[in-house]
């Protein structure tokens, strides 16, 4: 059997804590971190759009979305020691460790619409709106993958390892996740 490339793909739910365990992991283990969403968003802020009108923009240009979610398994491809923070990378990269967060909406809209860097791209006047707009990514996300990709993503069986990050620290998602990554490595 074929050694396992060492590639940890990580997709979730909004703000379930993607971006906080792609960094703890990469303090861990050394790895690169490749990430989909700053891409996402910084084609978003190139057009002057909001993220959630930017998912509009991508419903109409299925080409782009494309090339959007290709850009992870390109980067993928020649390397090894990587951390692949992206909605679809399980799916991208069908033979990396997938992982998976969940959380409660509550949480996700609370720690949105706290986060300083997101006030460019995702603008949320309340924590209402927040749980709203986070919604209705989900929804359009998961429509226009199913209907481009023929994949579903909250299908959970997608993943080796789902984590529910809504009362666990940092450190004990990533303990989590690197005691799960070790585990499957070896077997």
């Amino acid at each position: 059997m074929a050694e396992k490339k060492h590639i940890i793909t990580i997709a979730g739910d909004h703000a379930s804590g993607q971006g906080t365990l792609s960094n703890n992991l990469q303090n861990k283990l050394g790895y690169e971190i490749y990430r989909n969403g700053q891409y996402v968003r910084k084609l978003a802020a190139e057009k002057g759009m909001s993220i959630v009108d930017f998912q509009i923009y991508l419903n109409e240009h299925p080409d782009l979305d494309r090339t959007i979610e290709k850009s992870a398994a390109e980067y993928a491809s020649t390397r090894n020691n990587l951390i692949i923070d992206a909605k679809l990378g399980w799916y991208a990269i069908p033979d990396s460790f997938k992982v998976y967060l969940k959380v409660d909406l509550r949480v996700s809209a609370k720690r949105a619409f706290e986060d300083a860097s997101r006030k460019n791209t995702e603008p949320f006047a309340n924590l209402e709106e927040a749980k709203d707009k986070i919604l209705y990514r989900h929804k359009e996300e998961t429509n226009r993958w199913q209907e481009e990709y023929k994949v579903n993503r909250d299908d959970m069986s997608n993943y080796d390892l789902v984590v529910d990050t809504t009362n666990l620290t940092p450190e004990e998602v990533c303990n989590t996740v690197l005691t799960a990554y070790e585990n499957w490595l070896q077997n």
